[in-house]
């Protein structure tokens, strides 16, 4: 069924590839106004100019945004502001994972830890702040979505100590942001993807044997695609979910069930 997003505007964070720009896709695919945020300009260019042509004009817009930095968070809202494009939806999803630097706790650098954090627990934190703030503007109202991960929740990361620290201060933040803004009507929940195989995450990370160890350990007995996950964002982006709020959703076939 089409159209479940029509009349919506939602900003999409790290849309300029990967899992973020199949949910921007997805959504603009269902009738939404896309703003599609990256750090990266020529990536967030290239991706709405795609969306646009494929649907219409008006159907997608380029945002250059470095989400730690609060500067630059807010300056990017305040131009939806001034645009008319006070987004109904927020999807948090822009984050690093600093594959060959983070590591066991008692060996990652002060370095990895600061830069995994401000961008995943204090960007995300930021972007939230944000969203929530010109949610409120506007009357209040909208549907907040974190990207967080299994490594949050059980010990999947224990190899990536900085990573999986902010993915579970990640988890928690969109609890509290839930249950102090119910009765704004402003919702929040968690998108948990397992293991997706994205360009990035096979250019770093997808050697056979790595690959074919986490695929064992996923009951489904697949790695995930970004397409598995756009289906719950269209669900948690629209109104059939009006009742879903402070919530978790896994998409990781089963990895953390286990």
């Amino acid at each position: 069924m089409a159209g479940r997003l029509t009349g919506k505007t939602a900003l999409v964070t790290g849309a300029g590839s990967g899992i973020g720009r199949a949910i921007a896709d997805r959504f603009v695919a269902e009738g939404a106004r896309v703003v599609y945020a990256d750090r990266d300009a020529a990536a967030a260019a290239a991706a709405s100019a795609a969306a646009a042509a494929a649907a219409t004009a008006d159907s997608a817009i380029e945002l250059t945004v470095d989400i730690a930095d609060e500067s630059s968070v807010a300056a990017g809202f305040a131009t939806l502001v001034a645009r008319g494009a006070v987004p109904d939806v927020v999807v948090a999803n822009a984050g690093v994972q600093l594959f060959g630097h983070d590591a066991r706790v008692a060996d990652v650098s002060l370095e990895t830890w600061n830069r995994t954090l401000a961008v995943n627990l204090t960007g995300t934190f930021l972007t939230v702040k944000h969203a929530v703030r010109a949610m409120l503007a506007a009357g209040g109202g909208g549907s907040v979505i974190v990207t967080g991960s299994p490594t949050g929740l059980n010990g999947e990361g224990a190899d990536f100590a900085a990573y999986s620290s902010t993915k579970g201060g990640v988890h928690a933040l969109v609890r509290a942001t839930a249950m102090a803004y119910a009765r704004d009507g402003i919702r929040a929940n968690t998108v948990v993807p397992g293991y997706t195989e994205t360009a990035l995450v096979q250019a770093i990370s997808g050697d056979p044997e790595s690959r074919a160890a986490i695929v064992s350990r996923t009951p489904l007995g697949r790695a995930g695609t970004p397409d598995d996950v756009t289906g719950i964002m269209v669900y948690l982006a629209s109104d059939e979910s009006s009742y879903a709020t402070g919530a978790l959703f896994r998409v990781d076939g089963g990895m953390t069930s286990l």
